[in-house]
């Protein structure tokens, strides 16, 4: 007599095969800098949460203009600069007027403007440190 254990060949292969694979799990990006205190607190939160995540260091690697075009889409312009830090200040540009087309273009021009970090899931967007954004980005995602 065989144990259960050795049932047969054909319940082996229908444990095996599962009908459909698990979803996959949406890209999260972070854009920043290491040296940057709010994009560690970002990669912190992802990874206490044990997500994957992809980290595009600013330094390294300037960010495309097609992506910073996608954020400024979706956030607007305005959203995306850091009218507090030092690099908008020494620029001068708090006394000037601009449109969304012509900051997007100062922003791609002068990456130390961007408010970091700059996270991105699926096709969810936020900008700065916004817990309760990503928290949101997660859920919609």
């Amino acid at each position: 007599m065989v144990p259960d254990r050795y049932a047969s060949a054909d319940a082996v292969a229908q444990v095996r095969l599962s009908p459909t694979p698990p979803p996959a799990a949406a890209l999260i990006q972070v854009f920043g800098r290491e040296d940057s205190q709010e994009t560690r607190a970002a990669l912190r939160f992802f990874k206490e949460r044990r997500l994957a995540l992809q980290f595009v260091d600013l330094r390294r690697k300037p960010i495309a203009a097609g992506e910073l075009r996608r954020f400024a889409e979706r956030l607007g312009a305005a959203a995306l600069v850091d009218t507090a830090g030092r690099a908008w200040a020494e620029a001068g540009l708090g006394y000037l007027r601009m449109d969304d087309t012509e900051l997007a273009a100062r922003l791609l021009a002068d990456q130390r403007l961007l408010r970091l970090p700059l996270v991105r899931v699926g096709n969810e967007f936020a900008a700065g440190r916004d817990e309760a954004g990503w928290k949101a980005l997660l859920q919609r995602a």
